[in-house]
């Protein structure tokens, strides 16, 4: 345990933190497990709000998270990230109780380029000069469509221009590389990063992953939202995925090709289904009714009845709450949710161009002489499984 002398200012009460401790969200464990295994009152959960107990089911196995104590090896805090931009915090307030909230996770942004030249493989060559295995895997899927890198051969090049965040001193979450340049045998292959999606330098999308609504619905309840702060409930709120109302009953079917990943309760989502796809996409089918007959590891087809629309969990009506998950990172459904491989158009394409030629100007200043940032110590960020 790495101990790091830090002092919060948290409802006005001052604490000093001994150290921070980090570990790692087991599988299965859910915010009431956690709570009982530390002796921290379960009326913190029990008493949340129906949205705040769905979005605690939110926390991805796996996830880093850090328990902070005093110099007697007291628990003041809890810091309990379940997305990029919001997270559980419980800490003592100033009557030495604890106090759940949702609050925004502080991090700084840093915007990175990074010139690889190519001696063994793309991936490998990323992560030794950056010290990354986030930014390599970013690299990957970013140039999926595109360039096939089995055919790089020694002294080709690879130029990112990327945002990484940094939280408590280590890179946190998901890498966004928002323009690349790959010089393979002589030829040269872009892509630009423009609403969560890859294109090429002449707007033509390069995702080739797409998905189909996942149940017949009356309407759209609720849209998807990250961390926003509720001016009249004075807290922050957020919506990690897409509310469609339908009857209990309806079927539930797979958005896209993959293999069932999770088959049971978690949390305030109730009866759930997990379904994994390609390239590190998840979707999450919850509030079910019951299952049809499908076991975890089974592969499923897009369209395949998995599941009934039901009100399970903390739901106040019968409705499908479909989540989509990329690295375990909560994005839009919306985004996918389309015909696949669209072009721009009009304003869209007119304001990516415009970005386009910005991006090209930066990547073809970037040579053999160029100094890359510092290698990073981390092996791999901390919101990225």
């Amino acid at each position: 345990m790495k101990k790091i002398f830090i002092t919060l200012l948290i409802s006005m009460k001052l604490f000093a933190i001994s150290s921070i401790e980090e570990l790692s969200w087991e599988n299965g464990k859910t915010l009431l497990d956690f709570l009982q295994d530390h002796s921290i009152p379960l009326n913190l959960y029990y008493n949340l709000d129906a949205e705040d107990k769905e979005l605690s089911a939110e926390i991805a196995s796996g996830i880093k998270y850090q328990m902070l104590k005093d110099e007697q090896g007291e628990l003041e805090q809890v810091l309990i990230p379940i997305s990029d931009d919001l997270q559980i915090h419980i800490y003592k307030n100033t009557d030495n109780k604890f106090v759940l909230s949702f609050t925004p996770i502080s991090y700084t942004k840093e915007k990175r380029t990074l010139r690889v030249a190519i001696n063994n493989s793309a991936y490998q060559d990323v992560y030794d000069e950056s010290g990354s295995v986030t930014l390599a895997r970013a690299m990957v899927r970013a140039f999926k469509n595109t360039v096939n890198f089995k055919n790089v051969r020694k002294g080709d090049s690879v130029v990112l221009i990327y945002e990484q965040k940094r939280r408590l001193g280590r890179l946190f979450g998901d890498i966004n590389i928002h323009a690349a340049l790959a010089n393979i045998r002589g030829k040269e292959y872009s892509v630009f990063l423009y609403k969560d999606s890859y294109y090429n330098a002449q707007g033509k999308e390069l995702e080739n992953f797409f998905l189909t609504k996942p149940v017949k619905y009356t309407r759209i309840s609720d849209r998807f939202t990250r961390a926003r702060y509720h001016p009249i409930l004075k807290r922050y709120r957020a919506h990690l995925g897409i509310d469609y109302a339908a009857p209990t009953g309806t079927p539930v079917k797979s958005a896209g090709d993959g293999i069932i990943s999770f088959v049971g309760t978690k949390g305030g989502y109730g009866k759930v289904v997990q379904v994994k796809h390609i390239s590190g996409y998840m979707t999450l089918y919850a509030h079910l009714s019951r299952f049809a007959k499908i076991k975890r590891g089974q592969k499923v087809k897009q369209g395949q009845i998995i599941a009934y629309v039901g009100s399970t969990g903390m739901s106040t009506g019968p409705h499908l709450h479909f989540g989509l998950y990329l690295n375990n990172k909560a994005i839009n459904p919306e985004t996918i949710v389309k015909i696949p491989k669209s072009s721009l158009s009009g304003k869209n394409k007119e304001e990516f161009l415009k970005m386009v030629k910005e991006y090209e100007n930066r990547l073809q200043g970037i040579d053999e002489n160029y100094k890359n940032p510092p290698k990073e110590q981390n092996i791999e960020n901390s919101m990225e499984l």
